[in-house]
């Protein structure tokens, strides 16, 4: 056994330790399984599992998920949460070498811009961002889906499957969710409330703008060119098409409804969100 300087890195002469610790010299010789020689191990705490168990554990967390493709950050939070103690650069590592890594999303570049830094509110129902994208169904064509996000927690409060995607397809969303977090549908009920919107024909129409008046709601509209302006909406779009829309085949558009409806529900309860403490939108 030897023990050394921490700042030379050189050996102590063993008649200086046992003068410092005052004992024999054939008592130091007698310590390699004392605590004295167990101090030079490895501290901190130590490894519960090997990387096999916590591959395993891996592959159990991304099977029982209700969502495709997610990141490591989301699965070491979900190991973490069910007493797994182990460190995020171990997960990585492993989903890494096993090729379990959600492919990277590419990312827009944000200008310097007035919306930079109002993106996101500290409390609910100071800011909802609306957008709508179009999918197929087999009988009836074309059709669309609204959803109203809200810029805090990332909840959607509301949500609309319909044939036409018109101004007032757009505004069902935002009843939706002023009756569900305003509790009536009346003048200036959603006072306070700024809504978040591109320059689609929906949102410039008049009968939008003054259903918006009505309602005690002040448009936020994005920049022209600019769609991550309205990022917190456009990344549950995203979300929805990658777990629901893509990849499926719906016959009638009360079958994508119901789709679109347990894709919201399972995201609002499920989705874990990294900015919130890995904690999902309620």
């Amino acid at each position: 056994m030897s023990v050394h300087s921490p700042s030379t890195g050189k050996t102590y002469p063993v008649k200086l330790l046992c003068e410092v610790l005052a004992v024999p010299r054939s008592s130091f010789y007698a310590l390699p399984n004392s605590s004295l020689a167990r101090t030079t191990h490895k501290r901190g705490p130590k490894t519960e599992q090997s990387d096999g168990e916590l591959l395993a554990a891996i592959r159990a967390d991304l099977a029982i998920s209700p969502f495709l493709g997610e990141g490591h950050r989301k699965v070491w939070a979900r190991l973490r949460r069910h007493g797994l103690r182990v460190g995020r650069k171990r997960v990585l590592r492993l989903m890494r070498e096993q090729q379990l890594l959600a492919p990277v999303r590419r990312s827009h570049e944000q200008g310097d811009k007035a919306h930079a830094g109002t993106i996101t509110t500290a409390v609910p129902d100071q800011l909802w961002g609306t957008d709508g994208t179009r999918f197929q169904t087999e009988q009836e064509g074309w059709s669309w889906v609204f959803l109203a996000v809200d810029h805090c927690n990332d909840e959607v409060v509301g949500w609309h499957v319909c044939k036409r995607g018109d101004r007032f397809a757009a505004l069902e969303p935002i009843r939706q969710g002023v009756r569900a977090r305003f509790g009536v549908m009346e003048k200036r009920a959603a006072q306070g409330l700024a809504l978040r919107m591109d320059n689609g024909p929906q949102y410039l129409a008049e009968d939008f703008r003054n259903e918006l008046r009505f309602l005690g709601i002040a448009p936020s509209p994005t920049f022209v060119g600019e769609p991550e302006g309205n990022g917190i909406v456009e990344r549950v779009i995203g979300l929805l098409k990658e777990q629901c829309l893509w990849g499926q085949r719906f016959r009638t558009l009360e079958q994508a409804r119901l789709q679109i409806g347990l894709f919201v529900a399972r995201y609002n309860a499920q989705w874990l969100i990294e900015r919130l403490g890995f904690r999902s939108p309620v």
